[in-house]
């Protein structure tokens, strides 16, 4: 699949799978600028880069496991949802759940993006089959 993606500044650095299609599903995302994240704030953070899916299409922001681990660095609305009509800037909003700030350098990888297929649907108002778990919600499963 092929995506139009444009660079918004020249230091912009296009998404890249770290180990190839075949193993990763994400393309990590990099950050343009430097950003200095205190504790417990979030933090948005440019990419220079946007991109043009096509219609059934979304682009998934997630966070990295290495930086969640080791840094305790995440995304507050994850994942977060680029839209196909969306035409701006991609930025991502880092939050530190750590004690000491953290540093986002230009280049880091900060996120990753996943590209997914979606279904337009309309609503049908009938009235609902039957199913084995009914209504059961919270801990309807047990533990």
């Amino acid at each position: 699949m092929k995506i139009r993606v444009k660079r918004l500044h020249p230091d912009a650095e296009l998404p890249v799978y770290a180990h190839g299609p075949e193993e990763d599903a994400g393309l990590d995302l990099r950050a343009l600028e430097d950003v200095l994240l205190e504790p417990q704030a979030p933090g948005l953070i440019p990419t220079g880069l946007a991109i043009e899916l096509a219609p059934g299409y979304e682009a998934q922001i997630r966070p990295r496991s290495g930086l969640a681990l080791r840094h305790a660095i995440t995304l507050p609305n994850a994942p977060a949802t680029i839209d196909p009509g969306y035409r701006g800037e991609i930025r991502v909003i880092l939050l530190n759940l750590g004690t000491q700030p953290y540093q986002v350098r230009k280049g880091d990888r900060i996120a990753q993006m996943v590209i997914a297929r979606y279904e337009a649907i309309e609503w049908d108002e009938s009235e609902l089959g039957d199913s084995r778990r009914g209504e059961g919600g919270f801990g309807s499963s047990g533990r």
